[in-house]
């Protein structure tokens, strides 16, 4: 989401033709504020004691709190009046428990981060509310965001501008379903989109994605039907997917097209997952499946740059998958997003996938294509966390090693204070024979905010990121948390472009930048308003950038 989405409730509201809700529109419920409960057991003790669930309350707060006197104005409650509050049956159906289960602290939280991962949630909290007789009564309080968004929206990075025109609503009519029809312009090509998702489709827990694109330089159609293995003691999952993308591709040289080509992509996929569910503190899962993945390539008819085509590639084979997963969460705020709760994996996972493409299969080749993956965190969020993650992946082929991608990641969080917070990042790539259409870049897409985007290609990457945020309380309108950083960046490539020379070395900026954190529209989107000085580069560098851009975390 964009810019407009900050602002999107007002113009909304003010555009003069919501004289009169319709009468579904009225059917909400009032607000309901999630104060703790009075004096009970702990939640320990109504484990211990074998306490059942009883009555399980749904306490729906609107876009708006209108017993907060701020909020409490025509305005506002014209958007109450017209929003559709969630319905019941859309979060019951993502409730881990039901009446007449023995109470769980442990689904209790993690049935609130399944409800807080919804777009159109500002935030979610269960708790127990009553006791009596060894039964329990639990409230699930949950508070909705505005999600009928239409509008327009620039944005800027790299020093490309990128606009959009859409209409979506991500609850319509109140039962989770997000329906998006787009326009976007941007430096590869402009596009009309319709996409749909539905995270529990027909009140299941599986999910329907469909997603079709024309674009100036080809078309695309994306669909996913699936049961993903929602939960920790989720027993089993399966999917299918279908993948099919023609578009053409440019690569760059110091921010500049110095090459293109064709590609048409075709991915089918099918698997089935299964697992024993959570083991004292630990889960471990099996998937197998098959993998249809056909890539061609060739020069664009009528091309304005000089052609450089990837080869041609055509995968199929069958996988065997292995997850190793540790049950260990932490929530917070003013992390990554501005008053607002997050939810942060704090334990260990283990993922690693095996497959054999076969001539005797349909593959143009025989190959062994593999990747694994490991994360692990150390510390609290209260204070101190590092998070570390490594990812590896690639193709056996006649012997030798191709497509070897090995990536690294740690992002460290310092809580100074509630409202300060020092952040630190190190991403790392190292690529052997890469694909062509697989090279690395790096720039002001990127992360490396002070320099035009793809500015540097090639096999292996390195970027460091020190930041200091600054969480403030203000709140203009009650529509939209504010926050600033100061940052800078660090980072170079390594390897040969192949449509340039010899990679330039290191590159440095310094910068600061307004943080803009919506709480009344759909998204977890955090506006970035930012200043960046690049300190090296070639002389065609402006030696300012402004980037206004829209990105998941602070």
């Amino acid at each position: 989401m964009k810019a407009r989405n900050r602002l999107a409730c007002l113009a909304l509201i003010s555009c003069g033709l919501l004289a009169h809700p319709p009468a579904f529109a009225r059917q909400t419920t009032q607000d309901v504020v999630a104060d703790e409960p009075a004096s009970l057991p702990s939640a320990q003790e109504l484990e211990a004691s074998g306490a059942i669930i009883g009555r399980i309350i749904f306490a729906k707060q609107n876009v708006f709190d209108t017993s907060v006197p701020s909020e409490n104005n025509a305005l506002y409650r014209l958007a109450n009046r017209w929003h559709i509050v969630t319905r019941d049956s859309t979060i019951k159906k993502q409730l881990l428990f039901r009446s007449g289960d023995r109470f769980s602290r442990r689904l209790l939280e993690e049935s609130e981060r399944i409800l807080r991962q919804n777009s159109y949630l500002y935030d979610a909290k269960i708790m127990p509310v009553r006791y009596e007789d060894g039964v329990v009564d639990v409230r699930v309080w949950t508070r909705d965001l505005w999600t009928l968004l239409p509008g327009f929206s620039i944005s800027r990075s790299g020093g490309e501008n990128r606009t959009s025109v859409e209409l979506s609503e991500s609850n319509l009519v109140g039962l989770g379903v997000k329906v998006r029809l787009r326009y976007e312009d941007d430096v590869d090509r402009s596009a009309t989109s319709f996409q749909y998702f539905d995270r529990n489709f027909r009140q299941t827990w599986w999910t329907a994605f469909l997603d079709f694109a024309d674009a100036s330089d080809g078309s695309t159609a994306h669909v996913i039907f699936s049961r993903p293995f929602y939960a920790l003691d989720t027993r089993w999952s399966a999917g299918t997917t279908v993948f099919a993308d023609e578009k053409e591709v440019s690569l760059y040289d110091l921010g500049v097209e110095a090459a293109e080509y064709n590609a048409e992509t075709e991915t089918h996929s099918a698997f089935w997952g299964w697992s024993a569910g959570l083991k004292q503190g630990w889960v471990t899962r099996w998937t197998t499946g098959i993998v249809y993945d056909d890539r061609e390539f060739s020069a664009v008819p009528n091309g304005q740059l000089p052609s450089l085509v990837p080869e041609d590639r055509r995968l199929v084979y069958p996988f065997l998958g292995y997850e190793l997963l540790e049950d260990d969460f932490e929530k917070a705020s003013n992390r990554d997003q501005i008053e607002r709760t997050e939810d942060f994996f704090m334990g260990a996972r283990i993922t690693a996938r095996l497959g054999w493409a076969s001539e005797s299969f349909g593959s143009d080749r025989d190959a062994l294509v593999y990747s694994m993956s490991a994360t692990k965190s150390f510390g609290s969020i209260q204070r101190e966390a590092l998070f570390l993650s490594s990812s590896l992946s690639g193709r056996f082929e006649g012997g030798d090693s191709v497509n070897t991608r090995f990536d690294v990641s740690a992002r460290f969080y310092n809580r100074i204070t509630d409202k300060r917070l020092v952040f630190l990042t190190l991403e790392g790539t190292w690529g052997n024979d890469l694909d062509i259409d697989s090279l690395v870049e790096l720039g002001g897409d990127t992360g490396l905010r002070g320099y035009p985007l793809r500015y540097q290609t090639g096999e292996s990457k390195l970027l460091v990121t020190a930041e200091q945020r600054y969480f403030t309380d203000w709140y203009p309108f009650r529509l939209f948390r504010v926050g600033g950083a100061i940052f800078a960046d660090v980072g170079r490539t390594w390897g040969e472009n192949p449509v340039g020379g010899a990679p330039v070395g290191w590159l440095k900026d310094i910068g600061v930048g307004l943080r803009l954190g919506s709480t009344r529209s759909t998204g977890r989107d955090v506006v970035h308003i930012d200043i960046a000085f690049p300190l090296d580069g070639d002389p065609s560098i402006d030696d300012v950038q402004f980037l206004l851009e829209s990105k998941r975390s602070f």
